[in-house]
């Protein structure tokens, strides 16, 4: 009788659970295994930093499936295990609890995790950084005994911890190493609107900050000196300064690293038994030509299910437009495309900027890369036809309220 096929997902995220997910709804009855060194079951990560955080939804509403999902759909979920070691040759996964774990095909979900601020004082209590559902709580409890914060990093997790710090009633400052926060991703046109957005909201938003220590008494966080001498008093230090992919367990096994997990279009990596998804996944993408690795939550929804396809032999190939979203305050907006800095040459603004209802599209000779809609909804499927189609399009007619996204193309 011929043993029946297993399959070992490393990474009990919502990656790895939307996988799982996937692979059943495509067909495969084998074995599935999903390791995650959480204890907690696969949660989706934007409500740490939004409603979750905010206290506006329930922890329970966090969790991609309950607990009797997993039974009911026979997969085996091993939570509070770490995932040590790979073995290509016998197709083995070894784990914290020493177990060898066999594998037809496997796929890692490993995620990334907060880049680290390299300063004295680094080690101390009251030093936060957000991640998992306990980094949530740890800031919840902190919103709620503290009264003066600092945030050290102006990125969008920056952002979304100040908007909900400042709902709680707590003082922040944010300390942006560069020009302005959001500059890099966004340019000098559009990044002033998240700016002005926190300052409205009193935010102490200071730029070209760097901090060179995290002062502190009796073994917790006092503050932070900066680099001209300035200290900043503070009962609480949050940090938000990027994250790195967890590619450890991949680069030990001799799989093909740099920036990620390399994968091509199929989210195959360069063992063809091996796949990964989501935040670690540096992935091929056919519609840009290039390997690009993106940190949100669209890739980690939607990755999986092209993965599955190819885990069982089906051919799949992962070409979404990249999106991902943010709530601050009174603001929502949702990007969708890809324009990196020095890859565009023109800004058009659709809307009203300083009323913060407008559109902003990243154009390069004439065609749209990327889109951001800020307060203005029902639009990210035509946006992303824009950026898709590649065809040019009408300046002044992108820029008109009156005229409709998809009459815009002019070839």
């Amino acid at each position: 009788m011929p043993t029946q096929p297993a399959f070992v997902i490393v990474g009990a995220s919502l990656a790895g659970a939307k996988a799982a997910e996937a692979l059943r709804e495509h067909g495969f009855d084998g074995r599935i295994q999903l390791i995650g060194d959480e204890d907690e079951p696969p949660y989706e990560r934007p409500p740490l930093s939004k409603g979750y955080l905010q206290g506006s939804k329930a922890r329970d509403t966090i969790f991609v499936h309950d607990l009797q999902w997993y039974a009911d759909h026979d997969i085996d979920l091993l939570l509070g295990t770490e995932a040590t070691a790979i073995d290509r040759e016998r197709r083995e996964v070894t784990t914290s609890r020493g177990n060898r774990i066999g594998y037809d095909r496997l796929l890692l979900a490993t995620g990334a995790s907060p880049r680290h601020l390299p300063v004295p004082g680094a080690d101390l209590d009251g030093v936060l950084y957000l991640r998992r559902v306990g980094d949530c709580e740890a800031i919840q409890r902190t919103f709620q005994s503290s009264s003066r914060i600092v945030l050290v990093g102006g990125g969008w997790i920056g952002l979304e911890v100040a908007a909900a710090a400042r709902t709680a009633d707590v003082d922040v400052t944010i300390l942006e190493a560069g020009e302005m926060p959001l500059l890099r991703l966004l340019g000098p046109q559009i990044a002033p609107v998240f700016a002005d957005l926190h300052r409205e909201h009193d935010v102490d938003l200071r730029l070209g900050a760097h901090v060179t220590e995290i002062l502190g008494e009796d073994r917790r966080a006092s503050g932070v000196r900066l680099a001209d001498g300035t200290r900043i008093n503070a009962e609480a230090v949050i940090v938000g300064i990027g994250a790195i992919p967890n590619t450890q367990l991949a680069a030990g096994t001799g799989l093909r690293v740099d920036n990620g997990v390399v994968v091509d279009a199929s989210l195959s990596t360069s063992d063809p038994d091996i796949y990964a998804v989501g935040d670690l996944a540096n992935a091929f993408h056919p519609m840009l030509g290039k390997h690009i690795r993106v940190e949100h939550w669209a890739n980690a929804l939607n990755q999986p299910d092209t993965a599955a396809q190819s885990m069982l032999g089906k051919r799949a190939l992962y070409d979404r437009v990249p999106y991902f979203f943010t709530d601050q305050y009174d603001l929502g907006m949702e990007y969708a495309g890809y324009a990196e800095p020095g890859q565009y040459d023109d800004v058009v603004v659709r809307g009203d900027l300083g009323r913060r209802e407008f559109i902003a599209f990243w154009l390069a000779d004439g065609r749209v890369l990327a889109g951001m809609n800020v307060n203005i909804w029902d639009v990210t499927e035509p946006i992303q036809e824009l950026v898709r189609s590649g065809n040019r399009v009408d300046r002044r007619g992108l820029a008109d309220l009156d005229v409709p996204l998809d009459q815009t193309a002019t070839a």
